[in-house]
């Protein structure tokens, strides 16, 4: 399939603020790599109409010849907001756009000293706005990433044993994904035992894995700069009354989540669709986070599917999290989660691991 860089950057200058010679300044890693297909590191794009150069230094030179076409490469010797005055200068821009979500008050003073007569314009939003939507390349990117971690999990189910820490768990996973393809893990796994899953983003520690405990594990794999986000929780040994009853619950929630997502949909009324059946169950009270949130170069994202009332409806190609969770604080949580593209008509749930309370007995 014929990479789309270059068609992203013209639809990215077509939005730059203002008339005349205006560009744009990616300094964000994901949107750099969005832009350009660049993989390295410290880095910024310059996109000025048609043209576009990658500011880099002399690790990653030889890198960005070989993974971009139709970018200058600029070697710089000084300093990034140097080599960047010296670029603009010599493109003739005279408006620069960026995105303060990614740029310090510190370094805008930075880029105003460089950039002599150029003048910065804010431009908030403009590559995540581009980004919300994902294009076929990036929907088969994220649907490799799921695979390499689905896989990754089947063999992690195999070498579980109890009396394992979690450390030991979350190292097994991070093996198993590498051994499948990964590139690396899409952000700390997480492995948490027994009342360290009540705790939604817990470290993994020597807590060790006992006998009719559960165990929450939270993971994803990076694969060609696209991440996915999977959690299951599995019991060691006999399934206790009290955990069949929530687990059950929160199924019923994710499900019921699952089904709301569709092109048009609010965003607020996906979170609203979990919240509702939690709260028939009782549980609602448990359920402290958002229902959701879009993924693809990084884990958190736009769309956030949450409680609150954000302006915004879903659309075709935004990949998104379905993930309730409830917590009991010193004695266990559960959290389901699986990755959905919304389509024309509807959702597909690209993850396929299994989720029924009966095969997540170990």
């Amino acid at each position: 399939m014929k990479h789309p860089f270059g068609a992203r950057r013209r639809r990215l200058a077509r939005l730059v603020p203002g008339r005349g010679p205006g560009a744009f300044l990616a300094v964000h890693g994901p949107d750099v790599g969005y832009l350009s297909g660049f993989t390295g590191e410290d880095s910024w794009l310059l996109v000025a109409g048609c043209r576009a150069a990658l500011i880099t230094d002399p690790r990653f030179a030889e890198q960005a010849r070989r993974e971009m076409q139709g970018v200058r490469v600029v070697v710089r010797k000084g300093s990034l907001a140097e080599a960047l005055g010296e670029t603009v200068r010599r493109t003739g821009v005279r408006r620069l756009g960026f995105d303060p979500e990614h740029v310090s008050i510190a370094l805008r003073g930075r880029l105003a000293k460089a950039l002599g007569r150029a003048r910065l314009v804010r431009a908030p939003g403009l590559v995540a706005g581009l980004r919300i939507c994902k294009d076929k390349v990036e929907q088969q990117a994220v649907r490799r990433a799921i695979r390499v971690a689905e896989e990754a999990w089947r063999e992690f189910r195999k070498a579980i044993r109890p009396g394992m820490t979690e450390r030991r768990l979350a190292a097994e996973l991070d093996y198993q994904m590498g051994l499948a393809g990964a590139d690396g893990p899409a952000f700390p796994t997480i492995c948490a035992v027994g009342p360290s899953s009540s705790m939604p983003h817990a470290v993994p520690g020597n807590r060790r894995l006992r006998r009719g405990q559960v165990l929450l594990v939270d993971f994803g794999a990076r694969v060609d700069g696209y991440v996915c986000d999977l959690t299951r929780v599995v019991v060691a040994g006999r399934i206790a009354a009290c955990f069949r009853e929530v687990y059950e619950g929160v199924l019923a929630a994710q499900e019921a989540a699952v089904r709301r997502l569709g092109p048009g949909v609010p965003f607020a009324d996906v979170d609203a669709a979990a919240r509702e059946v939690l709260k028939a169950a009782g549980l609602a009270k448990a359920f402290r986070h958002g229902t959701g949130h879009g993924i693809g170069r990084e884990v958190h994202e736009a769309p956030w599917l949450g409680p609150r009332r954000e302006a915004g409806t879903l659309q075709p190609g935004m990949v998104v999290t379905i993930e309730p969770g409830v917590y009991f604080p010193g004695r266990f949580g559960i959290r389901i989660e699986d990755d959905c593209l919304v389509t024309e008509t509807g959702r597909r749930v690209l993850s396929r691991l299994e989720k029924d309370l009966e095969a997540m007995v170990l």
